[in-house]
């Protein structure tokens, strides 16, 4: 198989990268996002006092994914223990601040929005023994509790390479789709990822959620970061190895100026070629493009078709199972106000 050779094209003469305000090429530039089911969504989430992630990354795809059905709750506050040089989140100390409500705030507000697929992901937080863990796996037992029908994906960090703490949330709440992005190929970590990420460890992360028993695992590459073809190959190889199941490869766009320099926009016939590479490679599904992200309704949609209408025994199996939790939870919370 042929692959469209990745290669670098500055836009002067003086091989500087991409500048961060230069014009975007016309397969960057999407619709403002709109319709009855967008408005709708928003309208309500402000009611419950849920931000998304969508908006607040100012995802280009928040239209598309909130009219398929699908959005991104962020768990544990909005600042982050880490500091990658990619990611515009706040980078600060919590001191252990956690809101021991969100889990059961987060999953009676989910239970009301009319989605079918959530993804709960997580700020960094090496301030807490277990890395949240615990905290991301509540939530995902009380959504399930109250809709068992709803497929829920943890997109998580790495809880400092401690995996008690990937068995931990497992344990507390088995999520559909376990999620944990490599980000960059193994030459690029320590100038993108914060020091205290690892590529080995996480692959190991990995790994071991496929181990203990997480049905489809996913992770995610960008791309446009100064990687070459021979190192994405690498990644996706490694990936493969840990057991994971389903790739999204996306474009890098530089937040700000202080942020990871642009080295340039990578084609669609590229991502095309990566895609079909990957799914050479054994990835159950690959989604790659230059407007995918980590959280991306194509992907998300496949893994609907996936556990429901392609596996229904699997997929009764899981029902029954939630059922059988709600209707416990039902009896323990009911025994709780008698007493």
């Amino acid at each position: 198989m042929t692959l469209v050779q990745l290669r670098k094209r500055p836009d002067s003469a003086s091989g500087e990268p991409e500048p961060r305000f230069a014009p975007k090429p016309g397969w960057l530039k999407v619709r403002a996002p709109g319709g009855e089911t967008y408005t709708g969504l928003k309208a309500t989430l402000r009611k419950l006092d849920l931000h998304t992630v969508c908006e607040e990354a100012r995802c280009p795809n928040v239209g598309e994914c909130w009219g398929e059905g699908t959005m991104t709750i962020m768990l544990l506050g909005d600042v982050c223990t880490r500091g990658c040089r990619f990611c515009a989140v706040t980078t600060g100390n919590p001191r252990g601040a956690v809101d021991v409500r969100e889990p059961e705030h987060v999953a009676r507000a989910i239970a009301r929005l009319e989605v079918n697929y959530v993804v709960l992901t997580m700020v960094d937080r090496d301030d807490l023994l277990d890395g949240g863990a615990e905290h991301v796996g509540r939530t995902v037992h009380g959504i399930h509790a109250l809709r068992p029908d709803l497929l829920v994906e943890t997109l998580v960090g790495d809880f400092g390479g401690k995996l008690s703490s990937v068995d931990l949330l497992l344990r507390t709440g088995m999520p559909d789709v376990f999620a944990h992005n490599l980000e960059v190929p193994r030459r690029l970590q320590r100038t993108v990822r914060d020091v205290r990420c690892d590529y080995q460890q996480s692959l190991d992360v990995l790994a071991r959620a496929k181990d203990r028993g997480a049905r489809v695992t996913k992770s995610s590459l960008m791309l446009g970061m100064g990687e070459e073809l021979d190192e994405i190959r690498e990644s996706m190889s490694d990936l493969r190895g840990a057991g994971v199941d389903i790739l999204t490869l996306g474009q890098y766009l530089r937040p700000t100026p202080k942020h990871h320099e642009l080295a340039r926009y990578v084609e669609p016939a590229e991502f095309d070629a990566l895609r079909d590479e990957g799914l050479a490679m054994g990835f159950k599904y690959v989604a790659s493009g230059p407007l995918v992200r980590s959280s991306y309704h194509a992907a998300e949609v496949f893994v609907r078709s996936m556990l429901h209408p392609s596996d229904p025994d699997g997929a009764a199996e899981a029902l029954a199972r939630r059922k059988d939790a709600a209707a416990l939870a039902a009896a323990a919370e009911a025994a709780r106000q008698d007493g």
